[in-house]
């Protein structure tokens, strides 16, 4: 009885290392992801250079109209390479009208979902 019951604690003593140790692993990950996400974005933040728009011509091709400070550049990108099209001159561009916040508001979306869903309920 006393060697059944020692068993039966051996295997729960393992199972709470091996959760704790999982634990840790999803940790570390995430805290390098993290890491990785803020070193990356700090990186990328400038504020000179911008793709404009990209249109797919296959499915590893792409036309990008790039913003480079003042100059707009078409470039062909490629799997592996990159190559410069032509300049364009900004009068040509036609940029789309965006508001200064072109993130969606979750909250806004959200609100909406729930009126359309207390509305279908309200219909049944």
């Amino acid at each position: 009885m006393l060697l059944t019951v020692s068993n039966g604690m051996n295997s729960f003593l393992q199972f709470c290392t091996v959760l704790l140790i999982f634990l840790f692993v999803l940790a570390v990950t995430w805290a390098a992801t993290k890491w990785i996400a803020n070193f990356q974005g700090a990186k990328i933040g400038g504020s000179n250079i911008e793709v404009v728009e990209t249109y797919r011509l296959s499915a590893s091709k792409y036309i990008q109209i790039i913003r480079t400070g003042e100059k707009y550049l078409a470039v062909a990108v490629c799997k592996d390479t990159v190559t410069m099209l032509t300049e364009i001159s900004a009068e040509q561009i036609h940029l789309p009208e965006r508001p200064a916040d072109s993130m969606p508001d979750f909250k806004k979306i959200f609100e909406k979902a729930k009126i359309l869903d207390k509305n279908q309920r309200n219909e049944e």
